[in-house]
């Protein structure tokens, strides 16, 4: 079954080129990625490395905790990242500074994987979340290098489409060394799969490990002055293409009876910010741009959040926080971010990729799921309205973040197992 999936990757090759041009002619950090995800890399690390893969923003966010823990207890290692988006590689250098190397992850072509292994030589692989590759997790097991996969999930969209493949799925996971399942459903799916039970653990979600910068709240108070301390502020953050508009058309109602109310929006992508700030404007709204570093006047009505590695900034400095992807049906964002800041969350109906942590978050009356806009509408503006109801919201988020804390202890206990075997 491998070799035909090869055989098929080998095949689509020529289309993987064009795409990749394509993609490259509009956004233009895609031209890095070339030569690098066909494995011809020149990492500056030393004779003993750590590789973690984690694909873009949100899985370096989850690996945060654990990455800053690694450098602490094993400097004698080197450590090197490997994302698949350039948003992905700009989030670990703005984490980071040049504590941890980043290249691009390699294409599956046995090929390239080999030559990525080659150069890297790891000690010891590690894959956040739910990244399945066949011809890499077979490399790492014949090189007799340690693979893990921490933080995994598999949500039921994912488990019905791996179950297509289950034969080929079910080699792949007979390569990696252990599972470290987020919760007992996702270890029962990696089962379902043909996972070895005895190879997987629940650990828990290292989402809940979240890291607050030292000096947020610090920054986070100049950011409010610049919006303007006495206005009520609302942060859309992660938000999608067509949800943008949504939000708009909240805001317009909301003015009509907060009307010095500020909305802080702050798309998923790069590449849309400036067709948001069009949107805005065209809406007849006065924007500010993060990247324009100047202050709202009192009839600026939209601040957009056109910079990258900030969004928890803007969240601490907001009263209430929408989290996107969630009333387009993206799967949803972290809410979890805005709930340890003790900020209160409403999130739309699509939130299947974090479906456990709002169930979490909606039992310990820290979030509200809302249907449609005109529930959004409803929801920000009682939290606007009522300091009171807003702080209380917010505690039990960040009391509900702080009781899930625990995973970090475990992943890394599993860790210093294979770095002393």
């Amino acid at each position: 079954m491998r070799t035909l999936y090869t055989a098929l990757l080998y095949l689509l090759a020529p289309l993987v080129l064009l795409r990749l041009a394509w993609r490259c002619l509009r956004y233009p950090d895609y031209r890095q990625c070339w030569a690098e995800r066909f494995g011809a890399i020149h990492p500056a690390v030393g004779e003993q490395v750590i590789w973690i893969h984690a694909v873009s923003v949100g899985e370096v966010q989850a690996a945060e905790s654990m990455i800053r823990a690694l450098l602490d207890q094993y400097p004698e290692y080197s450590i090197l990242m490997t994302t698949v988006t350039p948003t992905g590689a700009a989030h670990v250098a703005e984490l980071f500074d040049g504590e941890v190397a980043h290249v691009y992850a390699p294409y599956d072509l046995p090929d390239v994987v080999a030559r990525f292994i080659d150069r890297v030589r790891p000690r010891l692989a590690i894959v956040m979340e739910t990244e399945l590759w066949p011809n890499l997790f077979r490399a790492c097991r014949r090189k007799k290098i340690p693979l893990l996969l921490v933080n995994a999930r598999l949500s039921e969209k994912s488990l019905a489409g791996y179950r297509r493949f289950r034969t080929l799925i079910g080699k792949t996971l007979e390569d990696v060394t252990q599972i470290a399942a987020r919760t007992s459903l996702d270890a029962e799916h990696f089962r379902s799969l043909g996972a070895d039970p005895d190879r997987i653990r629940v650990t828990g979600n290292l989402k809940f490990e979240l890291h607050i910068p030292p000096g947020l709240h610090e920054k986070a108070a100049l950011v409010r002055l610049d919006w303007g301390v006495g206005r009520p502020v609302w942060i859309a953050g992660s938000t999608h293409e067509g949800e943008d508009e949504l939000i708009l058309d909240v805001f317009r109602e909301l003015r009509k009876t907060i009307s010095d109310c500020l909305l802080v929006l702050v798309p998923r992508h790069p590449e849309r910010f400036a067709g948001v700030a069009e949107l805005c404007r065209h809406r007849g709204y006065r924007c500010v741009l993060r990247s324009e570093r100047l202050p709202c006047e009192p009839d600026t009505a939209v601040f957009i959040g056109d910079s990258m590695g900030e969004l928890l900034l803007f969240y601490a400095a907001a009263d209430v926080a929408f989290v996107g992807g969630s009333l387009v049906d993206a799967g949803g964002h972290n809410m979890l971010e805005p709930a340890a800041l003790g900020i209160p969350v409403v999130t739309g109906p699509h939130v299947s990729n974090f479906s456990g942590i709002c169930r979490l978050l909606l039992k310990a009356g820290a979030c509200r799921q809302v249907v449609n806009t005109a529930e959004l509408q409803d929801t920000v503006r009682c939290w606007l309205q009522d300091s009171g109801e807003r702080h209380r919201v917010g505690d039990r988020g960040r009391v509900a973040v702080e009781q899930n804390r625990g995973a970090l202890a475990t992943v890394l206990g599993m860790i210093d197992h294979y770095l002393q075997t």
